[in-house]
């Protein structure tokens, strides 16, 4: 059996917060963890896709090294405070969020970073964060805290052996996660090929535009559109969604049947064993009415407590991966609806003929499949990780020599 030895955070690690910075800093300069990055990932992405133009002494004081712990420090519920991710390798001239605590390790032989990056997002610490976290009007993590929590750690060797078994099955999901990007990537190529250069292929199989298929202009998008296609407002061709009942976050389970999701927080957040409150369409969009990300399933699922909209087509000649991919070209980051989704339902979309609708959804289909499947792996994985997590710490089972 292994010996968990215990341990006070704060003499493990040094905490710090983070940068303060303004809007005409974003979107340009130096790498940057955004408190998206620490809340989506129990290791950092390879790649800061975020940039903020820091000084180089910002970039010193709020630097990203290899073994740092980055913990979000505020949220509105207990269950999304303190969520960390793990630098596993340095980040030059990266700077972190505000929104973020970061914890630099002040020992080299006692914690080792892939371990950790999978024991701070395991049941136990989460229920220790719960038990020490201070909720006002929201949760709040700070330096006391930080100083209560006890941590109870395999030997160094052992926490190598688990976090390199474990940083293989991350790799693994991210590995699908980049599959299902380009899955997407490509049908969105065909998507703006089809629907916005209006190439589609027609009755000999030859670019539709420009093979000299018949154009008409339209007064409602002041442009020309394929002969026999039409425009429509989003909201007019919605079906009604069946009232089902919304999980709370106290409810959302690590485990059973069916998929809870929650678009402001992880997508799939949860699970139920309750048929009776599925959305059994074939397929939805569902649509973060604050967030204004869109995402496509073809499962049946339960809906979170999060201000999510789902979407479904009713019209025979529009699918609803189409509606998807039509509404996530849409620009609605700049609007200034307080709910966005009422600014949605007046946008308009393109109707095509009910043939190349179909062939679009022939050729997309083997996409969407494939991306269900791998979201579901995905999600089999970090159960796997979950259950193994303590049987390896406390020597239950083990690796062989």
């Amino acid at each position: 059996m292994s010996n968990l030895k215990e341990y006070r955070f704060d003499e493990l690690y040094q905490m710090d917060s983070g940068i303060s910075t303004t809007k005409d800093q974003a979107g340009h300069g130096a790498p940057f963890v955004s408190f998206r990055d620490i809340y989506n990932n129990p290791i950092l992405p390879d790649i800061l896709t975020e940039k903020m133009d820091t000084s180089e002494e910002e970039q010193k004081r709020y630097s990203v090294k290899k073994g740092d712990i980055f913990l979000t420090r505020t949220s509105e519920v207990l269950d999304e405070l303190a969520m960390s991710s793990v630098a596993v390798k340095d980040y030059p001239k990266a700077t972190f969020s505000g929104f973020a605590k970061r914890l630099r390790p002040i020992q080299d032989n006692i914690t080792y970073d892939k371990f950790m990056a999978f024991y701070l997002r395991s049941i136990y610490f989460r229920k220790v964060i719960n038990a020490k976290a201070i909720m006002t009007l929201r949760a709040s993590f700070n330096e006391q805290i930080f100083s209560y929590i006890k941590l109870l750690l395999p030997d160094y060797q052992i926490q190598v052996k688990i976090g390199d078994f474990f940083y293989k099955i991350e790799c693994k999901i991210r590995n699908n996660n980049k599959i299902c990007a380009e899955l997407e990537s490509m049908a969105k190529t065909i998507y703006d090929y089809w629907f916005l250069q209006f190439e589609f292929p027609n009755e000999d199989g030859k670019p539709y535009k420009s093979s000299g298929g018949k154009m008409v202009w339209n007064n409602e998008l002041k442009s020309e559109i394929p002969e026999g296609w039409e425009v429509k407002e989003i909201g007019t061709i919605l079906d009604a969604i069946p009232k089902t009942k919304k999980y709370s976050v106290s409810e959302y389970k690590r485990e059973g049947k069916y998929p809870i999701i929650d678009q402001s927080k992880k997508y799939i957040c949860g699970y139920t064993d309750n048929q009776d409150d599925l959305i059994k369409f074939g397929s939805a969009i569902i649509f973060g009415d604050h967030t204004k990300e869109i995402k496509y399933v073809n499962f049946p699922f339960a809906r979170g407590a999060d201000g999510t909209q789902i979407l479904v087509s009713n019209n025979d000649r529009l699918s609803n991966y189409l509606l998807y991919l039509q509404i996530s070209q849409m620009d609605l980051v700049n609007q200034g609806y307080s709910r966005y989704f009422k600014f949605l339902k007046d946008r308009i979309v393109i109707i095509p003929s009910e043939t190349i609708n179909k062939k679009f959804e022939k050729i997309t289909c083997d996409f969407t499949i494939k991306v269900r499947n791998n979201l579901f792996e995905n999600q089999s994985l970090i159960s796997l990780r979950d259950f193994l997590l303590p049987l390896l710490m406390n020597g239950q089972i083990g690796f062989k020599a």
